[in-house]
């Protein structure tokens, strides 16, 4: 005989049925800001932090809590969860959530509403937040009845985590968190979707298609994106890779996917890619890309990208596959299932890279590597940016590293190796004011690691509020702003392509004295402007017990490269460095800048003409 297990139901208001559901959902850490609408949930989760069930962390500006709940989803791979009252409180988080859609990342959204009446009628802080955020959540749902509040959180955690993840939006009336009705729990992974069936595993003849062109091909190379750190497909990567012997690059998103360190590595590919990554992924014969959606900042022109390449592609979202680019064998599926099934189909079948198969293409990648490699500028008085990001990856190679977006993001990109989940930044929506609010997520998240933010001193600017929040939560994330006194990206760009106008991108007259900011908010600031300084001041930084404000001076005029100029292939890269060592081939000499090149190069490396 079958024992049915008692189901428990109690009278309770909406509002203790929208926080017990999250306490069920294993949620620790709720980032938000109250206000009129939501008020009867704060009343709520007041009841259950007494108990220590959960806890709140009070953000000084909505898109704060939107970024730090980002930040948490980032560094755990678990749901981060954020609140915010009707109108105005659910508006400032617009941007956050585009942030998260962008990237794909797992957030349930909270948001107070006026009550059921009052909808439609111009309410004092009402607007449809439903309505406006309908192109940037996976899914979103008003909370019409209290008694489907239960429901419809469980299918809210089960629809953000779960196919490609996203960001999915709940809307709570004011009265519906105060009306009380016979509570019935909703257990986590209970719920069932009518239509909402994500495919997991791939099709097995597509994967015999995949190990058939990873046979043959003599110039391989594994193109790895954030589906990949949202899969936890890190391990099946490199098992991959030293399988056929393959090349690896990733994108901004998919950092940490594979070790930046091994000799497989050729880094980040694309617009401030390395050249060895960009020259790669034009000569390659078959491009394997794994949880990679074939971004504009990736590709270049789009039309000459792996233009002479065989294309796989694993993605679990069907709606990317053949999007941007057709591949000629697309599998649909989770990427770490299908990586697992080919690497058992491998093994079963005796399959691997025969030996030798792609020396000879990794001996002209490690010459690649020798010829173009990154540069870390010294200058006799004045620090590099360059400078400043390499002696942290030096003293704290394994922290969790978020960043603003700009040159120190790229930069950050270039020179941190980072590991699975340890790089967080805002790729797709390139958006300021991310790093903060996003270390202080991941710091909540995991209060034992090493988290520290790289940011610019212009989206510093953008969120800086949050240092109160640091104060008042004793959150020990460290703050390193690389100043050059400019929207360094921007500045960079109109030097560029608009004729030395630096319009609106100088950001030194009003510009606050960070240390002393830092010093109001009661964090610890630091000011360092000359090299001789660096080393020390970052290890007293690290071994501050609390939050840090480091503000570093660097040289105004650095910029970024290489890079990609808009509308040129991957191949025709600017501002390379010279060649530390030339190639033993014929030279030739470049029609319009007169650089020397070898014969081998179809573009030259310093101006990006056709040679």
């Amino acid at each position: 005989m079958q024992l049915k297990t008692k189901v428990t139901v109690r009278r309770a208001t909406g509002g203790f049925a929208l926080i017990d559901s999250l306490i069920r959902h294993g949620v620790k850490h709720i980032f938000g800001y109250p206000g009129g609408a939501i008020l009867p949930l704060y009343d709520e989760l007041y009841r259950a932090e007494e108990t220590g069930a959960i806890k709140h962390i009070l953000v000084r500006h909505e898109q704060g809590a939107a970024h730090a709940a980002d930040g948490y989803a980032r560094a755990t791979g678990q749901v981060g969860v954020c609140f915010a009252t009707s109108g105005p409180g659910a508006t400032n988080l617009v941007t956050g959530i585009a942030t998260a859609h962008m990237d794909s990342i797992p957030m349930v959204i909270i948001t107070g509403q006026v009550p059921r009446p009052a909808i439609g009628t111009d309410a004092f802080q009402e607007t449809d937040i439903y309505g406006i955020t309908l192109p940037i959540v996976k899914h979103s749902y008003v909370v019409r009845e209290p008694g489907d509040m239960a429901r419809i959180v469980a299918e809210a955690f089960h629809i953000a985590s779960t196919g490609r993840p996203g960001p999915v939006l709940v809307d709570v009336p004011k009265d519906v968190g105060l009306e009380e009705f016979d509570y019935l729990p909703v257990e986590p992974g209970s719920v069932r979707i009518p239509g909402y069936r994500p495919t997991v595993k791939g099709n097995p003849r597509q994967i015999n298609q995949a190990i058939h062109l990873l046979k043959e091909a003599k110039r391989p190379l594994l193109y790895v994106g954030g589906g990949a750190i949202a899969a936890a497909a890190h391990e099946e990567i490199k098992e991959l890779a030293e399988l056929f012997q393959l090349p690896v690059t990733t994108t901004l998103m998919g950092k940490g996917s594979f070790d930046e360190n091994h000799p497989l590595s050729v880094k980040m590919l694309g617009m401030h890619g390395t050249a060895y990554a960009n020259f790669a992924v034009t000569e390659c014969d078959l491009l394997i890309a794994v949880g990679a959606r074939f971004d504009d900042r990736v590709t270049g022109k789009l039309d000459e990208f792996a233009a002479r390449a065989k294309v796989i592609h694993i993605d679990i979202d069907p709606a990317e596959v053949g999007k941007n680019r057709g591949p000629d064998v697309p599998i649909v599926g989770d990427v770490r299932h299908v990586l697992i099934d080919l690497l058992r189909r491998c093994r079963e079948t005796g399959v691997s890279g025969k030996t030798g198969q792609t020396a000879e293409w990794l001996h002209r990648i490690d010459q690649w590597k020798q010829d173009y490699p990154l540069v870390v500028p010294h200058y006799p008085d004045i620090l590099s940016p360059q400078q400043v990001i390499s002696q942290l990856a030096t003293q704290a190679p394994d922290a969790y590293y978020t960043t603003d977006v700009g040159q120190h993001q790229m930069w950050s990109a270039q020179f941190l190796n980072n590991g699975p989940r340890r790089w967080i930044s805002s790729a797709g929506l390139g958006t300021m004011g991310f790093g903060l609010p996003a270390a202080m997520g991941a710091k909540m998240a995991l209060p034992d690691e090493q988290v520290i933010c790289i940011a610019g001193d212009a989206s510093i600017q953008m969120n800086i509020q949050e240092l109160g929040t640091l104060t008042q939560y004793g959150i020990n994330v460290k703050i390193v702003i690389v100043n050059n006194g400019w929207q360094g990206m921007v500045r960079q760009w109109q030097q560029a392509f608009y004729g030395e106008r630096y319009s609106s991108s100088n950001m030194t007259v009003g510009m606050p004295d960070f240390v002393m900011l830092a010093e109001a908010y009661g964090v610890r600031g630091m000011l360092v402007s000359r090299p001789e300084e660096l080393k020390d001041a970052i290890a007293q930084m690290l071994a501050h017990d609390g939050p840090v404000v480091m503000n570093v001076k660097v040289t105004r005029d650095e910029n970024c490269y290489p890079m990609v100029v808009p509308g040129k292939s991957n191949a025709q890269m600017v501002g390379l460095p010279e060649r530390s060592k030339l190639q033993s081939a014929e030279l030739i000499y470049c029609p319009s800048c007169g650089a020397k090149n070898v014969s081998s190069n179809k573009f030259c490396p310093e101006c990006g003409t056709k040679v």
